[in-house]
């Protein structure tokens, strides 16, 4: 997925073994732009260290699932973009006049 990074969030150190880090991407389509919240985990938090707002990535995820069973017995589920990739896309280069087209 291709977008615009909306919102980097610090790292949660969750227990002494696991930590996590969200990632918020807006799509930037016209009409319905989506905003997209992707998880990075363990040794992928540091993916988002040199981030910032407004910068162009594509993000690779895989799509993860589990399923919960609450104290009363109520079953529910969820799922999880998690990020394995994130590359910053380059910002297309200024165009500077030839020397040709110079009227001096």
């Amino acid at each position: 997925m291709t977008g615009v990074v909306e919102k980097v969030f610090d790292t949660e150190q969750v227990n002494d073994k696991f930590r996590k880090r969200t990632l918020v991407v807006n799509d930037m389509q016209d009409k319905y732009p989506q905003v997209i919240s992707f998880q990075c985990v363990q040794d992928k938090v540091d993916l988002l260290d040199l981030l910032g707002e407004g910068q162009e990535v594509e993000v690779s995820f895989n799509i993860r699932g589990r399923e919960w069973t609450s104290p009363q017995g109520d079953v529910k589920y969820f799922n999880t973009l998690e990020a394995w990739k994130i590359s910053v896309k380059e910002a297309a280069p200024m165009k500077t006049p030839e020397t040709d087209d110079m009227p001096f």
